[in-house]
């Protein structure tokens, strides 16, 4: 998917003893979008976004060892083994000639590595040039920054697209506030900037812009931009818009002591494992402290400090772990981590508590399964059928405050909340908004310019279409049953080869919180790759039966 970003200069950094001054250049494309200001919470700001940059450039993707040189030296090695096997077998006078030949190719040998040795360490000081200075030649996916009313926070996506990271910083963070326009845009993130913000200190007077003067140059002056086409792959995009629905659903929240996630880090640090499985098993009583194994060692960790204030009793399993390892640096200036557990082998959130900011460390099932590829959560989002119309004046509405709870804004409009909900579940399954899980409000977020091609991205499998196909033909009866938890259908889905006897439970808020079904899909995948068709056709049949 190919995006085209035009940025008013360069992201610019100036350093001395008293001062730095750091200047984003946004992407003079998109609607207006800047911020002026400086540091006051310099040291724990310079933490966060370090640890953004951890996330940027994690990648727990396997990689093979490299066997080249290996394969280089058996191939020249195979001609020595030969001769020499066949020097056992020939005469005295024979041996010599081998010898001679083998005296002679180690001397091309020689010269060959003479002669190749200045282009081998050229191509090394290349590719150490590139990592240190022009990184973005390694690492192209920026991050996205929003601008709110109320606070400024980066977005961005690993390397391997399992781990998604979200700084929001308030502006108490920042003091001498003198501009900001609101919205969404690409910013020129250099490689070189992660350096520049180590020497942030406390002593120094910090600037942070996101420089507004990208809007006012005069669109005759073409030199002053620098255009940049990026080839996104659809991948990237479709992760974030599965981020954004699973932080909707519902989930078993704890809270850790900052100490406790040391110990954890501290665990992981010291034992490496060899077999698997590699997993946390969260165990969980109420009113007990919060206790932790880790296999396959069996070691238990007792969180003293961190006491569960859930409900019921439960086991969680999350898988990934070594990927927590980004928020050690996050520890000495955090007040506590929120921890949402949307269940075993599904993905997890981790909100690291810094007074004035915020920062979501969103992991996916395990390190091998990308957000984008196996989960689709936007299945089980909330799924009200809402006008279009009448969704497109919520999402006005929404904009006017830039973020609101749902309820809120569903009593502002005088609408039900379920329709706000279904509403904003579209919108936010089409990159335009987004959930705060620290505060629990949706704000609105343009991930691109130019409204994302959904037919293209929102569905990377037919499970959906196949539901509405089954819906269309007649196949599926449903039954609705009241309980505690919500709604619970239960019904039958007739396909050509067989009917299968489909179940799930639907919550106030219209998300799905629990599902089986007798078909294959289910049965091998549970919910870890989403609902299957016949759940998603029972669901179907219901929504109808309300219209």
């Amino acid at each position: 998917m190919r995006f085209n970003y035009k940025f008013g200069g360069s992201t610019s950094v100036v350093s001395n003893a008293n001062s730095l001054g750091m200047s984003f250049a946004p992407d003079v494309n998109r609607s207006p979008t800047f911020f002026v200001g400086k540091l006051h919470r310099k040291l724990a700001f310079r933490e966060a976004i370090s640890a953004l940059h951890d996330v940027v450039v994690s990648d727990m993707r396997f990689v093979p060892r490299d066997k080249t040189a290996y394969k280089e030296w058996a191939a020249q090695q195979e001609a020595i083994w030969l001769s020499e096997f066949m020097a056992d077998q020939q005469i005295d006078d024979g041996k010599e000639r081998i010898a001679k030949v083998k005296t002679e190719l180690a001397s091309l040998y020689r010269d060959q590595d003479r002669v190749m040795k200045p282009f081998y360490e050229a191509r090394q000081r290349y590719y150490k040039y590139l990592y240190e200075r022009d990184r973005d030649a390694w690492f192209v996916l920026d991050p996205v920054i929003t601008v709110h009313p109320d606070e400024v926070f980066f977005e961005c996506f690993s390397q391997d697209e399992s781990s998604y990271g979200k700084l929001s910083a308030n502006y108490n963070v920042f003091k001498h506030i003198s501009e900001f326009a609101c919205g969404t845009t690409n910013i020129d993130y250099s490689s070189a900037l992660y350096n520049e913000f180590q020497k942030i200190r406390d002593y120094k007077e910090t600037d942070f812009k996101i420089d507004p003067s990208g809007f006012d140059v005069q669109t005759t002056d073409e030199d002053a931009y620098k255009e940049v086409k990026i080839d996104l792959p659809d991948s990237w995009v479709r992760g974030f818009l599965q981020v954004s629905s699973a932080m909707t659903l519902p989930a078993t929240t704890l809270e850790l002591h900052p100490m406790d996630v040391y110990g954890i880090c501290s665990l992981l640090r010291r034992f490496k494992e060899k077999t698997g499985p590699r997993s946390i098993r969260f165990q969980l009583t109420p009113g007990k402290p919060i206790k932790l194994v880790f296999d396959p060692w069996g070691k238990e960790l007792v969180c003293s400090r961190s006491v569960y204030e859930g409900t019921a009793a439960r086991e969680i399993r999350i898988w990934g772990r070594r990927r927590l390892l980004i928020l050690e640096r996050l520890i000495p200036v955090s007040r506590r981590f929120t921890v949402h557990l949307l269940g075993s082998g599904l993905p997890s959130f981790y909100v690291a508590d810094l007074g004035d900011m915020s920062f979501t460390l969103g992991l996916s099932g395990w390190s091998a399964n990308d957000w984008s590829r196996l989960g689709n959560f936007d299945l089980m989002a909330p799924r009200a059928d809402v006008p279009p119309a009448t969704a497109q004046l919520i999402f006005e509405t929404l904009k006017q405050n830039w973020y609101e709870k749902p309820e809120a804004l569903a009593k502002r409009m005088g609408l039900d909340t379920k329709v706000v909900l279904g509403a904003l579940g579209a919108y936010t399954q089409a990159g335009r908004a987004i959930f705060d899980l620290q505060q629990g409000v949706y704000r609105v977020r343009e991930l691109t310019q130019a409204p994302l091609p959904m037919a293209q991205l929102r569905f990377d499998n037919p499970r959906e279409a196949t539901a509405h196909q089954l819906f269309d033909d007649k196949a599926v009866q449903v039954t609705a049953t009241a309980e505690s938890e919500g709604v619970r259908l239960m019904g039958a889905v007739k396909t050509e080869s067989r009917t299968y006897n489909p179940s799930l439970v639907i919550d106030a808020d219209e998300r799905q919180v629990k599902g089986s079904c007798d078909c294959g899909f289910y049965q091998q995948n549970k919910l870890h790759k989403g609902p299957c068709e016949h759940m998603l056709a029972l669901r179907i049949a219901y929504r109808n039966q309300l219209t």
